[in-house]
């Protein structure tokens, strides 16, 4: 019996591959190998009622496209929706909702999302429960005959927490509620929420998959083709789109994040199990180490941990001596980049979240997050040792 050929079984591209090639080819008119920057408000029409596909940038732009595609293949979705930014992305998600809806927010979320949800969807009508999606039947009871929308983040912002990704998908299923998942912390090489039933997978694209700390953006996908019509129609009539040159920064970025991410996954694992050791460090935050309460989940739904790292020290004195201290981790929020940076989420980036409410998540000013780079491990870890106040100075 004849054997089928590879070319007639043409399995799926790897993610390596689908990250370089992935919605990509080579510009029709020149082949070049790199989609052009359309950098362009509008399109001349060759006459009226011609069916002409451009029309004006707000709605279509090549690069743009590009990039959308380029990510939807990334996670083993059908669209991608991209925007001016993470947050606009999230906004964009909210709108499909009308007033009087509810929707279920994990509680240790970015802390934009808070005030977005808490400070100005709520003056629109929405209500909101945040929950600790590490019990997925906290999801369930929080669930309302008006519940439109679960959102959730994992790994969790700054205390990486996690959510079982299929538990939280039954459970809305179950309940008819769409699941919008956040992975900017893991991206799609440690974890596609599409797989396990997420309607909708959120980026920040300024963070890993951009990757090089030189763009504002954000990124929806998904599979239903529907909800990528709605959420197409909310995005041109709002008109929250990104330029065209970042579009293009960014899939130069995911080009190389297969790459990047081995090396951040590794380097935050070490970082991880260094810290764990060292006498002046109360805790260590990080799915990767057997400790974290959550590992075994963790091992299950992800195929790496990130760069991402938290810790929590004696004192807030030793926490300014840690970040104030370090040479080559820079005080910066954001995350992700080639660079490492460090930060103190209470007083930056969740600076905006009551703080009751950061304290009962344990987002104390005693927590410091690191977004670990891909410089040499050893060099990091020098500067972490002598920050902490135990290595020599330089």
């Amino acid at each position: 019996m004849t054997q089928p050929s590879a070319r007639t079984q043409s399995p799926e591209p790897r993610l390596a591959t689908l990250a370089i090639h992935g919605g990509q080819a080579p510009e029709p008119h020149t082949g070049s190998i790199m989609p052009p920057i359309f950098q362009t408000s509008t399109y001349v029409q060759p006459g009226l009622d011609q069916g002409w596909p451009w029309e004006y940038a707000r709605v279509q732009n090549p690069t743009r496209e590009a990039l959308e595609r380029n990510v939807a293949s990334l996670e083993r979705a059908s669209h991608g929706i991209a925007f001016a930014s993470g947050m606009a992305a999230i906004d964009c998600v909210a709108r499909l909702l009308s007033a009087g809806d509810h929707v279920v927010c994990e509680e240790n979320t970015y802390g934009g999302t808070t005030r977005l949800a808490t400070q100005v969807l709520n003056r629109a009508g929405l209500s909101f429960s945040f929950v600790d999606s590490r019990d997925p039947q906290r999801i369930r009871d929080a669930l309302q005959p008006n519940t439109r929308l679960v959102l959730l983040e994992t790994p969790t912002n700054p205390m990486m927490r996690l959510c079982d990704l299929r538990a939280a998908a039954d459970a809305t299923r179950d309940a008819g509620v769409l699941l919008c998942v956040d992975n900017t912390f893991a991206t799609p090489v440690n974890q596609r929420p599409h797989e396990t039933g997420a309607d909708i997978v959120m980026h920040s694209t300024t963070k890993y998959l951009n990757g090089h700390s030189d763009i504002i953006g954000g990124v929806l996908t998904v599979r239903d083709p529907d909800l990528n019509e709605r959420l197409r129609f909310l995005r041109k009539s709002t008109g929250a789109v990104p330029g065209p040159m970042d579009c293009w920064l960014c899939l130069r970025g995911t080009k190389t994040l297969h790459v990047r991410m081995r090396e951040h996954n590794a380097n935050g694992l070490a970082m991880a199990r260094f810290l764990e050791a060292h006498p002046a460090v109360e805790e260590v935050h990080y799915p990767g180490l057997p400790s974290h309460p959550q590992h075994e989940l963790a091992a299950r739904q992800m195929t790496g941990f990130s760069g991402m790292v938290s810790v929590t020290l004696p004192t807030e004195d030793a926490v300014r001596r840690l970040v104030e201290g370090t040479r080559i981790f820079a005080l910066a929020e954001s995350l992700g980049g080639v660079e490492s940076l460090i930060s103190v989420p209470a007083l930056m980036t969740h600076a905006s979240v009551p703080r009751e409410r950061r304290e009962e998540m344990g987002v104390s000013g005693r927590v410091v997050r690191l977004s670990v780079g891909i410089e040499d491990p050893q060099d990091l870890l020098e500067d972490l040792d002598r920050a902490l106040g135990r290595g020599p100075g330089w």
